[in-house]
């Protein structure tokens, strides 16, 4: 009975009016005032990065508002220049905030450096195959007298003896020395 006298009791009704009136409060100001701190509706367009160099392209970056942050790429392009853009994202044009971080991929200053694999007593079929899979071209075959018949006997970069582990640049041509069959 105390509590049915209580459900209508006029305080009860003053307790919900404020309750449902803060309630009101807190969600008008979290719905605007969230729209309002997240900056919604004030984008920027992405600008067209790709193809340009570093500097540009973060200058471009900074006066619409963007941050930069570069990944490395382990690829070179050969046909692109050093530090030059080759992907972004998020892609031109797309609609943004300010302050949003826009990821470039960038060319690398050259080829990456790998280790010669050793393909010393090996036959020819088998090293130019493992220095094409590494990314070194087969340049020159220089034969010598010796009984293995195209059987590497040494390898050399421009004319001078290298060992097996020594760092060259992918791409670079590396001269075979063989053995010619003959005694």
């Amino acid at each position: 009975m105390k509590l049915f006298r209580f459900i209508i009791s006029r305080v009860f009704f003053k307790n919900i009016f404020y309750i449902i009136c803060f309630t009101l409060i807190v969600a008008f100001t979290i719905f605007f005032g969230l729209g309002f701190v997240t900056q919604h509706n004030n984008y920027v367009k992405v600008p067209k990065l790709f193809g340009l160099n570093i500097s540009k392209a973060t200058e471009a970056a900074k006066n619409k508002s963007l941050n930069i942050i570069i990944l490395d790429s382990a690829k070179f392009n050969s046909n692109y220049k050093p530090l030059t853009v080759l992907e972004q994202f998020p892609k031109q044009d797309r609609e943004v905030k300010k302050g949003r971080k826009i990821y470039l991929t960038l060319n690398p200053v050259g080829y990456k450096k790998m280790k010669v694999p050793n393909v010393i007593q090996i036959t020819l079929r088998n090293a130019e195959t493992l220095l094409s899979a590494v990314g070194f071209e087969v340049g020159e075959l220089i034969y010598k007298d010796n009984i293995g018949k195209d059987m590497v006997l040494e390898i050399r970069h421009e004319g001078k003896k290298i060992e097996p582990g020594h760092t060259l640049q992918q791409r670079k041509k590396i001269d075979l020395v063989l053995g010619n069959g003959k005694k």
